[in-house]
């Protein structure tokens, strides 16, 4: 038997933690983490160990395959790709190249090749509709920034001596961060905030503010308000680097801590204390939960918000603060297009702003497009590394509309609940099947890093990397001039090409530090801003007819907006927080991550419990207006009385998404308002 050690990286999330993977024939039979990672530092968590369960996991798509008369036929690759290249020609025929639709998931975003390819693909084609999880996943927050500071700063808390967790929880989505919180909280050199509904077991450790869901933005106003009434902010950094401060004194004294204090359920006096703190210790570092902010009716706007509490105090671009990391030079797959995709006139800013042009339109509107030919007929879809029948919300819409569809192909590792509605589904390889570049530590670590991630292990079966399912898709469309590349190697090679360290990457196994945090780059640098300021007040906002500075808006369902519907559903639910053993909809297959968690469940103080008469461990109906799943208690006394958390990303009638609804869409990103929902709980 051949053993051997192999250096590589865990793909499963955003995180990219270093791993050493153990071989045995050339097999995988275990993955340890990587304590010489510089990054990572030995971190890893279930995902990352059990790896080899889900790379062999007897559920992979091992082959092609073709629906006919509701079962399943294998196809050789030949005649899968010449079947959907001919099903895709008659598309374009017959109602034009936009009316095909490219869905990339969570891990297409994730990924560079899986990304790249969908959006040069889509160009190539002629359509403008990649309708990615961009929509509703952490875009919000990027453009919010880059409005605000003309850039993408993030957060890099390692030498912060104040840490506010806004709606976070790192023990399910960030071990690293965790474990340096921990340490950090030991030392005694750090001042945790936490604020969340539920006392998580980081909020121990420091200050905890249990709000009531939607209303953080009632907290950060009544927070400026202090720090600038008690002259706590940073005045030399507000009158060199900034504009529109005046404008956001005037405007912020309506919101007073005692405002603040009746809609949100924290009390004055923690209000003021938790302003005081953020703005005397330095330095301080807000991190924002990955979506819990962002999936609410004025999500961009709490982004912009929780910008301004960074920039008042002046926690910009020093150690400890948001900072801004020079990206690492890659080639942009890209093609040129003018044409707009669905959703770029209603949500013009989402498109485009300062001449900054997406690729993506808006999904939430493609069921509108496909069941009611709005804003035209969307009559094809490919669905690349998503699960949207489960992800996206009023999950029904999106099971209509993909069953309307005159050709529907799915490329993906297992046969999701999407991937069944399929007429073709092609098997891609895990990426430890595969090359790729790790380069999303720059995105969320805040840290210039990257890895070249070779290929670990041959693939399963006759699963394909992305970039060659979408390149002789292509070759058959007669688009072969635009993807001329027939190895990982070559396609590595290109993206690499402008970095100038691709062969230096390669070379290293543990990766490589290519620049510098940019420190004090608004000292150094031009801000790419139309003033040249941060800007506090947005005249881009102002112009497309938003409010330019965030104000305090109550969400779409409450017992304050709705209290018809409150009487009817008395219990605030929130969705979709974070658990280690899965990344969204995937892995519940692995049999030691769904030994970590076998079912869903709703989590519920025991008092809400009681008052709905139910017990803990016994299964319930959970109904919000737009439908109703079933699940079992978990009773958590941590969580606020009166609020009801659920997760996400389970099947059936476990899907919290059929609960969910597009009514209420975000002004700026039409965002759906995922997080906070009036419900009620009944004993089944």
């Amino acid at each position: 038997m051949e053993r051997k050690t192999v250096i590589s990286d865990c793909m499963s999330c955003v995180w990219d933690c270093g791993i050493k993977v153990t071989l045995e024939d050339g097999k995988m039979v275990k993955v340890e983490g990587l304590p010489e990672h510089p990054v990572s530092k030995g971190y890893i968590c279930p995902r990352g160990e059990y790896l080899p369960e889900f790379v062999y996991s007897p559920d992979r798509i091992k082959y092609p395959m073709r629906r006919v008369n509701n079962t399943w036929e294998r196809l050789s690759w030949e005649e899968a790709l010449d079947y959907a290249a001919e099903k895709l020609g008659k598309i374009k025929e017959q109602y034009g190249a936009k009316s095909l639709a490219i869905f990339c998931g969570s891990m297409g975003v994730e990924n560079i090749e899986v990304a790249g390819f969908a959006q040069r693909f889509k160009s190539a084609y002629g359509t403008p509709n990649l309708l990615s999880v961009e929509n509703v996943c952490y875009r919000a927050r990027i453009m919010a920034r880059q409005m605000t500071f003309g850039r993408y700063p993030m957060d890099y808390p390692p030498d912060a001596r104040c840490i506010v967790l806004w709606g976070h929880n790192p023990d399910g989505s960030k071990g690293i961060l965790a474990e340096m919180i921990r340490d950090k909280a030991k030392k005694r050199v750090l001042d945790l905030i936490t604020i969340d509904p539920k006392r998580t077991e980081l909020a121990e450790l420091g200050l905890h503010l249990a709000i009531r869901p939607g209303t953080d933005g009632a907290l950060g106003l009544a927070m400026l308000n202090v720090i600038i009434n008690e002259g706590l902010y940073d005045k030399e950094f507000v009158e060199g680097y900034t504009i529109g401060f005046e404008e956001l004194k005037a405007h912020v004294q309506q919101y007073t801590p005692e405002w603040a204090s009746e809609i949100t359920w924290v009390s004055a006096s923690d209000i003021k204390a938790t302003a005081r703190i953020f703005a005397q210790t330095k330095p301080a570092c807000i991190v924002q939960g990955i979506n819990t902010l962002d999936q609410h009716v004025n999500g961009f706007q709490l982004s912009r918000l929780l910008s301004i509490l960074q920039i008042i105090t002046g926690n910009v671009d020093k150690p400890g603060t948001w900072v801004t990391i020079p990206f690492l030079r890659m080639t942009d797959l890209r093609l040129p297009m003018d044409i707009k995709p669905i959703g770029a006139d209603q949500y013009p800013l989402f498109y485009s702003f300062w001449g900054r042009v997406s690729p993506y339109g808006i999904a939430t509107l493609f069921p509108q497009a496909a069941l009611e030919s709005k804003p035209y007929p969307v009559r094809g879809a490919i669905v690349a590394a998503a699960n949207p029948v489960v992800s996206f919300p009023e999950a029904n819409k999106f099971i209509e509309a993909f069953k309307s569809m005159d050709f529907m192909m799915a490329i993906d590792l297992f046969m999701t609940e999407t991937a069944e509605m399929a007429d073709l589904v092609l098997p891609a390889c895990t990426f430890m099947e595969k090359d790729a570049i790790s380069y999303v530590h720059g995105v969320v670590h805040g840290e210039p890093f990257a890895m070249y991630h070779h290929k670990v292990v041959e693939p399963v079966g006759e699963s394909k990397p992305d970039w060659w399912i979408w390149t002789q898709l292509a070759r058959r469309l007669g688009l072969g001039e635009y993807f001329p590349w027939n190895t990982d190697e070559e396609v590595m090679d290109h993206l690499l090409a402008p970095s100038g360290i691709g062969e230096e990457l390669k070379a290293d196994p543990m990766g490589k530090y290519f620049n510098k945090q940019d420190y004090y780059a608004y000292e150094k640098k031009k801000i790419l801003t139309p003033s040249g300021k941060i800007e506090i007040y947005s005249k881009t906002m102002e112009d497309a007819g938003l409010d330019p500075l965030p104000k305090y808006v109550e969400p779409a369902q409450s017992p304050i907006s709705t209290p018809e519907l409150a009487k009817e559903y008395p219990l605030i639910m929130i969705s979709g927080a974070r658990r280690q053993a899965f990344t969204h909809t995937q892995m519940r297959h692995v049999p030691h991550l769904r030994a970590l968690e076998p079912e869903p469940f709703v989590e519920m103080h025991p008092a809400t419990a009681a008052r709905a008469g139910v017990k803990d461990g016994e299964r319930v109906k959970l109904s919000t207006r737009n439908g109703s799943i079933k699940l079992r208690v978990k009773e958590e006394p941590r969580l606020m009385p009166g609020v009801v958390s659920v997760p996400h990303g389970w099947a059936g009638d476990a899907n919290v998404n059929l609960l969910t609804d597009m009514e209420v869409r975000d002004p700026v990103t039409g965002y759906p308002d995922f997080k906070v929902l009036q419900c009620k709980v009944e004993a089944v």
